[in-house]
């Protein structure tokens, strides 16, 4: 029996005023396992406006310190609740399990992070050039955000949203994926469990339709997305007509770099970790892995063994190192550039081709891709596969190195394998990269600021100054003193 999932609004769960419901095919098996609300504008005004309403009776005046309890209460059922919330993820998405439980506990991590902030917005006295006035600024939420998330890693995504949200005093519509909705519309039964009055949090589903009309919609003052360049240009574009500000996390073709003299066994694990993990479906890949010349026959050697190991399998099974692609349009997106990339002259060491075998096939799995020899300036190493791809580039020298890493419309993160400290600073120093991993790779923290340079977006998720991208400032000034002014000249 399939799951019948509805929008949720105003605190409740609602059926789209249309009546229409897409389908959410396994991953894994190919099968329909769920039915998602396919929503238009009428609903997301509908959304929109019960978070209006919400912001301006209730959740304005909600104190910092209530606010911080309802999130940590919030946090503690989506941590009772991760294997629950990470089979429903892993069946939506094909991510494997043991990726899926970890990232229910980092929404609650997130969220305890910055439910610490909630009560303490502190705003500043600025001192003046005149002695007899006071002047202030205080931090303010903007009322009614709206959050668009991606489907490969739909509530850690969400978390990096909403947990800085709420506790900035936001009111949130949340747009997940029209491929991966499910975590999201599940998630909305456990903030209505907290207690979070009515319209604070809201979910629309839908295609890019939905995205649109919440970008437009009036009553929504500030705009996080999370997914393509091309889409977020679109909503950049929205967004700047109508004079809101977004931020914006666009993916990234990361280089990971090892120097000849990294401990080579760790920094082919880190290599693995970073395009294998997560399938590959991961904004921080590290889908370019440069290597010093010296040590070059050596880790692609490494690499492509331990790749051709990797264990393919049922999701759900937490003997599963790697699942499948997430849905049919990427897979098929994928096998594309793997085709593109041998049509050109691209050297194969490893996998290839959509992956067989007892048990995968009717998954949408894809063989762990190793290339070597992968020219730069090619589109293997410069366009985002999002898939289990990795293109192998040998260097010579650390100028090169860096001059090849930052060789890329994007910069959202970048790893750097060596034991020479005065090295790692030269070159963490130098990178393009919103992220830099030293001697490790897809490693994370909600105290640690993320985002990227270039194309891969604007502003910065997580963090203290991911609070602030959902505050904006007020400044008082107030002349205490006695003197008349003259009405015709500025005060300063």
């Amino acid at each position: 029996m399939t799951q019948q999932y509805q929008l949720f609004i105003d605190g409740q769960y609602v059926a789209p005023s249309n009546g229409r419901t897409m389908p959410s095919v396994n991953p894994y098996t190919g099968e329909v396992w769920a039915h998602i609300p396919d929503t238009d504008a009428a609903d997301v005004e509908h959304a929109v406006a019960a978070a209006e309403r919400a912001y301006q009776t209730v959740w304005r005046q909600t104190p910092g310190v209530a606010r911080a309890v309802l999130m940590n209460k919030l946090a503690g059922l989506i941590e009772a609740q991760a294997e629950r919330m990470s089979i429903i993820e892993t069946t939506d998405n094909g991510k494997v399990i043991r990726e899926t439980s970890s990232q229910m506990k980092w929404v609650g991590r997130q969220l305890r992070f910055f439910a610490g902030y909630a009560d303490k917005l502190y705003g500043q006295q600025i001192p003046l050039d005149q002695p007899d006035v006071l002047d202030y600024v205080m931090y303010e939420p903007y009322g009614v955000v709206g959050l668009i998330t991606a489907w490969n890693s739909p509530l850690s995504l969400l978390a990096n949203k909403l947990a800085p949200a709420l506790a900035a005093g936001n009111c949130v519509v949340v747009k997940p994926s029209e491929h991966a909705s499910a975590s999201t519309l599940e998630f909305a039964a456990l903030v209505q469990e907290a207690g979070f009055p009515p319209g604070v949090f809201n979910v629309v589903t839908g295609g890019a339709q939905v995205g649109q009309a919440l970008v437009n919609a009036k009553g929504v003052s500030r705009v996080s997305f999370t997914g393509s360049p091309g889409v977020g240009r679109e909503i950049a574009a929205a967004a700047g007509r109508r004079l809101i500000p977004v931020t914006l996390e666009l993916g990234g073709k990361s280089p990971n770099i090892i120097f000849d003299d990294a401990d080579i066994g760790k920094a082919v694990i880190g290599a693995l970790a970073g395009i294998f993990g997560a399938t590959g479906q991961t904004c921080v890949a590290g889908s370019r892995l440069l290597v010093q010349r010296g040590v070059y026959e050596q880790v692609l050697k490494g690499v492509a063994e331990r790749a051709a190991q990797i264990r393919l399998g049922d999701p759900l099974d937490p003997k599963t190192e790697m699942g499948t692609v997430a849905n049919e349009p990427q897979f098929k997106r994928i096998l594309g550039s793997i085709e593109r990339a041998q049509q050109v002259g691209a050297r194969l060491v490893t996998g290839g081709r959509r992956a067989t075998g007892p048990g995968l096939d009717k998954g949408y799995f894809i063989e762990p891709t190793v290339f070597a020899d992968v020219s730069n300036d090619s589109e293997l190493a410069q366009e985002e596969i999002f898939g289990p791809v990795l293109a192998v580039i040998p260097f010579d020298t650390e100028e090169q190195a860096i001059s090849m890493a930052n060789d890329s419309r994007y910069g959202l993160a970048a790893g750097i394998w060596s034991r020479d400290i005065n090295r790692v600073m030269r070159v963490s120093r130098a990178m393009q990269a919103g992220s830099v991993w030293v001697n490790t790779y897809r490693a994370l923290a909600a105290q640690a600021p993320f985002g990227g340079f270039k194309e891969s977006g604007i502003g910065r998720e997580r963090g203290e100054v991911g609070l602030h991208e959902y505050l904006t400032t007020r400044n008082v000034m107030i002349d205490f003193s006695n003197a008349e002014r003259d009405p015709f000249a500025i005060k300063n």
